[in-house]
């Protein structure tokens, strides 16, 4: 396991859990050094007072806030720490809230909770069953790294996770990004709609960092004085989708190939009338189109249409 980043208390109401935190995800990307492209020596960072003209040691090393171009104010570690807020010393909840209620665009990085000693484990199973049985998440404030934060405390398998979380006005607005007046119909959407059906859920576990296997790949033919492997090109896109309604359903024809599922025949889509996805409500006209007198089904297999 690693090493905890933080120990401290959880404590909502009059309860209190002693708990250490651990990082709950850790970084595979490659590092790289930065060199001399002439003789391969290594360039290095040197930390250099420059009323003095020397490198210090880290010791030595305090940090301060630049109040203007010419004016430092000293903060300490010490004055730091003994900031006074609750959040210094605890997790402190806040409140709790309906899981859904919480976009994920608010969420940053997750540590694990571990009880720390033996009067950890009563209260700690407590909230978990608690947070389980209500399908809720504990909003918590703390204070980390020189920094107030929030904070969702939720369950994965038997621990307690903390997710950081955005403050409000970190999150910024997405209004002016989307696209307005564009008319859709619904045949398209449908279309939409089945080629998702058909992509279909798939298990998250199964995808891996390619880009960090072909890397080190080179690294290790290199450091053994070999030629780096030769990489499989991927298909250049077709270019700019001129007919979408024909793009849609290519996709559909080979996502069930894919699968291994026959190319059916041609289907015949209803006439429906367009939507405007500009945020207004729209009806549907349920006009029925009849078939050899009979009508045709509320709902329709996915057929394809010949490619044009």
């Amino acid at each position: 396991m690693p090493r905890p980043v933080w120990s401290g208390a959880v404590s909502f109401g009059l309860v209190t859990i002693p708990i250490k935190v651990l990082p709950a995800t850790e970084d595979h990307s490659i590092s790289f050094r930065q060199i001399h492209t002439t003789d391969g020596g290594r360039i290095r960072y040197r930390k250099v007072c420059e009323i003095e003209d020397r490198v210090l040691d880290q010791d030595e090393i305090g940090r301060a806030y630049e109040e203007s171009k010419d004016q430092l104010v000293p903060i300490t570690d010490e004055e730091l720490d003994d900031l006074p807020l609750p959040t210094a010393k605890a997790i402190d909840v806040q409140a709790f809230v309906p899981a859904e209620l919480l976009d994920p665009i608010r969420f940053g990085r997750p540590y694990y909770l571990q009880g720390d000693g033996a009067v950890a484990a009563k209260p700690y199973t407590l909230l978990r069953e608690a947070l389980q049985r209500n399908d809720k998440v504990a909003v918590a404030k703390f204070s980390w790294h020189n920094r107030e934060r929030l904070g969702a405390l939720r369950v994965v398998g038997d621990a307690i996770v903390l997710q950081a979380l955005h403050w409000e006005d970190e999150i910024r607005s997405s209004e002016g990004l989307a696209p307005t007046g564009v008319e859709l119909s619904d045949a398209e959407v449908d279309e939409a709609m089945e080629l998702m059906e058909i992509i279909g859920p798939t298990d998250i576990s199964q995808y891996r960092d390619t880009y960090r296997e072909a890397v080190e790949a080179v690294i290790e033919a290199k450091a053994a004085g070999q030629e780096p492997p030769e990489m499989e090109v991927p298909a250049e896109p077709t270019g700019r989708v001129v007919d979408l309604m024909s793009a849609l359903q290519d996709s559909v024809r080979a996502a069930k190939e894919a699968r291994g599922e026959e190319a059916g025949s041609a289907d015949v889509h209803e006439m429906r009338p367009t939507r405007k996805t500009a945020g207004k409500k729209t009806t549907k006209k349920s006009a029925a189109k009849k078939t050899s007198g009979k009508k045709a089904p509320a709902k329709k297999t996915a057929k394809k249409r010949p490619a044009s």
